[in-house]
């Protein structure tokens, strides 16, 4: 494709004539961190970005820019992917890039096939819990002006014999991004007088735009939110793979030990930290654990509960099970329960069993219902008959063991993973579940190559720093690696934040229209769960 001229890391105009346009000062975007480091494979420091600002209300404003690199010169290519074994599943699958051995092998085969292959060497990242140095080697092939010409070579190094895919360039680690959309919110909690709350619209159970919710509750800013169910083979849709909390009740449990945005006192006090969660069901003098909220039974996405397979760890977009499973479902939870073989108990508002039978139906006005399968079941039959009172202990902690109190304007959204801790680029992918040291075909292009990806934060003053990249658009904007975003992150001022969910879900809207170009063709994605800043009311 060809490349119209650009002028070096400057920005484009994105909001209008309304806005003021700002040159950042070295030291982040409000003036608070010392600027990021920069390198290669680094987000642009903010001191060399032109940024666009308007002011949505006191103590709330939205900054933008289209960072453009004059330098990057990407291509459409085609890669030739090495054959892996998946580590949990164990099924032969590709990875993007394989060991020395593999990649001598391939490039002879392909000149001897009339090809002319070129072999890159791939580093890993910056992570904190993964190898230093090189990750493998990457073979492809040409470099192509537009995805068609790419593909037709793709199809003759195919027929030859290897499995290839059709790749751009710009989305590599290793070469500078040719352009990224950025808009950044901030929220100044000593002179804003609303409210921030992470917030499922009133259903768990139910997937709705970004831009939709800000616009119904007249929100000043929105952003999606946390990881969610997008398949029915999954469990329902809409309901998270992660912890989260609406007016200070759990709405759904922790897949492990893994990155959480904490609003607190409906935004007043926002922090970062990695939560996880117990929920303990008591009943007729016996204790029994409950493993999920609002999910389907057996059904685990994300992993990361006791007793799932194949991991009881967090593995990112990975659905594991349990055939003995304890769930819990709310008011919120606005679908039709699951049906299937175990049992059911219905509460009422005191806690009391009103019924007790088969899966279905729908939870009560005012009441919760207990789904259970395997040994579970069997418990739950066991102790909770109809007239008997059952309570339920729900605990949060972060990983000092402090456990986390919920009040009704509290709220908390995860995902993963953690990208800034303490003031310094913290990246806990492998612990997370994001990627595998073990096994290169799992998270290679969800974490190491450039992708949309929403972001939140709190600056050294308590500010919540909310952020998303456009991505995925080739000739457009290319997005941020996880190493970029941790190091865009910290260039605003964060000295904790972690990665929202991303991809086609990347979304902001202010006062209620959408002002980013979400990744999916088919326009913006409806999510789980949004994080909303939200006006004061006035009497």
């Amino acid at each position: 494709m060809g490349h119209k001229h650009r002028s070096a890391a400057r920005a484009r105009v994105l909001l209008g004539a309304a806005t003021v346009c700002a040159v950042v000062a070295a030291g982040g975007v409000w003036g608070t961190a010392e600027a990021a480091p920069r390198s290669a494979a680094a987000a642009p420091a903010t001191d060399a970005i032109t940024w666009t600002t308007q002011t949505i209300a006191p103590g709330v404003q939205v900054r933008s820019a289209t960072i453009e690199n004059a330098d990057a010169a990407p291509v459409w290519t085609v890669t030739v992917q090495a054959p892996a074994t998946g580590r949990l599943s164990g099924a032969a699958t590709w990875a993007a890039v394989g060991p020395r051995s593999w990649a001598d092998t391939t490039a002879s085969g392909l000149r001897s096939g009339g090809f002319e292959p070129r072999v890159e060497t791939v580093r890993w990242p910056d992570y904190a819990d993964t190898p230093r140095g090189v990750m493998g080697l990457r073979v492809r092939v040409g470099s192509y002006a537009t995805q068609a010409a790419a593909a037709s070579a793709a199809q003759a190094i195919t027929a030859a014999g290897f499995h290839t895919a059709v790749d751009w360039t710009g989305y590599d680690a290793e070469q500078p991004a040719d352009r990224e959309n950025v808009h950044v919110a901030v929220v100044d909690p000593r002179t804003f007088r609303g409210t921030v709350e992470g917030t499922h619209d009133g259903n768990v159970a139910r997937r709705v735009t970004t831009s939709s919710v800000a616009a119904g509750l007249g929100s000043l800013v929105g952003v999606n939110a946390g990881f969610f169910i997008t398949s029915d083979a999954d469990g329902v849709q809409g309901t998270q793979a992660g912890i989260s909390a609406d007016h200070g009740e759990l709405e759904s449990m922790a897949a492990g030990s893994r990155a959480a945005l904490i609003l607190e006192d409906g935004g007043r006090h926002a922090r970062v930290a990695d939560l996880t969660t117990t929920v303990t069901v008591r009943a007729g003098g016996s204790a029994h654990q409950a493993q999920g909220i609002n999910r389907v039974p057996g059904l685990i996405r994300d992993c990361g509960r006791p007793g799932a397979t194949p991991s009881a760890l967090p593995w990112q977009d990975v659905t594991c099970r349990t055939a003995d499973d304890l769930v819990l479902f709310t008011g919120e939870f606005g679908a039709p329960l699951p049906t299937g073989p175990g049992t059911q108990v219905v509460l009422d508002d005191h806690g009391r069993v009103v019924s007790a039978g088969s899966r279905g139906g729908a939870v009560p006005a005012h009441g919760t219902v207990l789904q259970a399968i395997g040994s579970a079941a069997d418990w739950l039959t066991a102790h909770a008959r109809p007239g008997q009172r059952v309570g339920v202990d729900e605990v949060i902690r972060d990983t000092a063991g402090r456990r986390v109190g919920l009040d009704s304007d509290d709220s908390i959204v995860s995902a993963a993973p953690t990208l800034v801790s303490r003031g310094r680029v913290n990246i806990d992918a492998a612990a997370e579940g994001v990627v595998d040291p073990q096994d290169l075909s799992f998270g290679y292009a969800w974490a190491n190559s450039r992708q949309p990806r929403t972001m939140a934060g709190v600056d050294a003053r308590g500010r919540l720093i909310l952020a998303t990249v456009d991505g995925r658009q080739s000739g457009g904007s290319e997005g941020f690696t996880l190493q970029e975003a941790a190091s865009f992150m910290r260039s605003l001022g964060a000295v904790d934040a972690i990665n929202l969910d991303g991809g086609g879900s990347t979304a902001m809207a202010v006062n209620g229209s959408l002002v980013n170009r979400p990744s999916d063709a088919t326009g913006e994605r409806a999510v789980g769960g949004t994080v909303q800043i939200l006006p004061g009311r006035t009497h």
